[in-house]
């Protein structure tokens, strides 16, 4: 006798109330002169804001090591409560909130020896959490930044192989907007016209 797989459940909103700890938007170390700022909104299929989706945050550190720091989810040691980050350690980890108008942001480092962030989408709605790239320009070499290689993205103006694998209209999605000194613009549309590239393992 065979049986039929149990339905997924979807992933949220929940998570937004259990996942989301202090400093969880702060991943650079506080103070740090090399410090850039990534945001945006999680928009439906609709174009409107998710206010209560939570977009994770993993890179290499700017030597381009991968193995992290500790120093996340430091704890007090009387309560026992989260008390986030210790503000000197470079965990390469960050989980980013969005507030009541879909926005989300996280101030970290430039990734060294690629030049993107991956990213973890948890939103209502969505069965599993979406896997997605988010690449910064200056670092692909494009625009003004074209010939430098800000924080170790040496190798990238060759040419990715996911950018590579893509046409000119879904890989602008995946594309960064420079909007300021060391600050950039990432929107996650999770369906619809402008859909972001998601990715999947196996």
């Amino acid at each position: 006798m065979s049986h039929a797989p149990t339905p997924s459940q979807t992933v949220g909103p929940f998570y937004g109330y259990a996942l989301p700890f202090p400093g969880g938007c702060e991943v650079a170390p506080a103070g740090h002169p090399d410090t850039l700022t990534v945001h945006g909104y999680v928009l439906d299929g609709q174009g409107a804001p998710v206010p209560d989706a939570i977009v994770e945050t993993w890179q290499s550190a700017p030597d381009g090591s991968r193995t992290g720091l500790p120093g996340t989810l430091r704890r007090d040691p009387a309560t026992g409560k989260v008390i986030g980050r210790d503000g000197v350690g470079f965990t390469g980890f960050g989980r980013a909130p969005t507030d009541a108008a879909g926005h989300w942001f996280v101030r970290t480092l430039p990734p060294g020896g690629v030049p993107y962030l991956c990213l973890a989408v948890f939103a209502r709605g969505v069965v599993h959490h979406l896997y997605t790239r988010v690449y910064l320009p200056d670092l692909l070499g494009e625009g003004e930044g074209k010939g430098q290689s800000e924080g170790g993205g040496q190798g990238a103006r060759a040419g990715d192989p996911l950018l590579r694998s893509l046409d000119a209209e879904r890989r602008a999605t995946l594309i960064a907007a420079r909007t300021g000194p060391r600050t950039y613009r990432f929107d996650i549309r999770l369906q619809g016209d402008d859909e972001t590239v998601f990715l999947e393992f196996s």
